[in-house]
């Protein structure tokens, strides 16, 4: 089962940068706006929630205390509050991480894992490694803290790129993406990389693929539009 993740933000581009992380991972998310709405949210159950200390409609110290009074799922501080007193009387009011923006969302993902291992409760599954029918079909694993995928039981020998290319793709079978697409998710400065070295990488991989399956074109070319991973297998 896959965690479920309460995330309490008022910042929308904020939130969707930590909705777009934890899904990539696997995870369940639910964004609120407010506190309040939050809390109300908090009528279903969830495995962690990601709050904010700044929100407009109550402190997130004290939204904190509220929701321990009912539930005793763990609690991720995320601020733009960088002093040491706020960390600490986050920490010592019982929260179980401190994160200060900006961050990694990467980062917070690999917090929120350290969390849910430590508190015994379900994590996400990495694209390709879930329990659903399309994921379990696939016949790609990717093990993220690794930075590994293995292709019918076989690992990998990937460069960084293409270990990110061919995560991106995987992330959702059958969806085309452009070049530009590609260099913006997996490229550290994609304003710096040409189309060239999309098609380039996209070449070794396939090589690379084929070397374990040969009759499968595991990546497809979409003329004039970009790539996508083949949908069925």
């Amino acid at each position: 089962m896959n965690a479920r993740i309460l995330i309490i933000e008022d910042e929308p581009a904020i939130a969707d940068n930590i909705v777009y992380a934890l899904e990539t991972e696997g995870f369940k998310c639910r964004w609120c706006a407010t506190g309040q709405e939050g809390l109300a949210a908090l009528d279903e159950p969830y495995d962690l929630a990601v709050l904010d200390v700044g929100l407009p409609d109550i402190g997130g110290f004290d939204l904190f205390k509220e929701i321990r009074k009912r539930h005793e799922l763990p609690v991720l501080f995320l601020t733009a509050r960088a002093g040491e007193i706020d960390r600490v009387v986050g920490l010592e009011l019982g929260a179980d991480d401190y994160v200060v923006k900006p961050f990694s969302p990467r980062e917070l993902a690999a917090r929120i894992k350290a969390i849910l291992r430590r508190t015994g409760r379900p994590a996400g599954n990495a694209p390709g490694a879930g329990t659903g029918s399309a994921a379990a079909a696939l016949p790609f694993v990717l093990d993220p803290e690794r930075c590994a995928i293995t292709y019918y039981g076989t690992r990998l020998e990937l460069a960084r790129y293409e270990y990110r290319l061919l995560g991106v793709l995987l992330e959702k079978p059958g969806r085309v993406l452009s070049r530009e697409q590609l260099m913006e998710k997996a490229w550290d400065v994609p304003e710096a990389s040409l189309d060239r070295t999309v098609d380039a990488h996209i070449k070794s991989l396939r090589a690379k693929l084929r070397q374990v399956k040969p009759e499968v074109e595991a990546i497809v070319t979409h003329r004039g539009l970009g790539y996508s991973l083949k949908e069925e297998w």
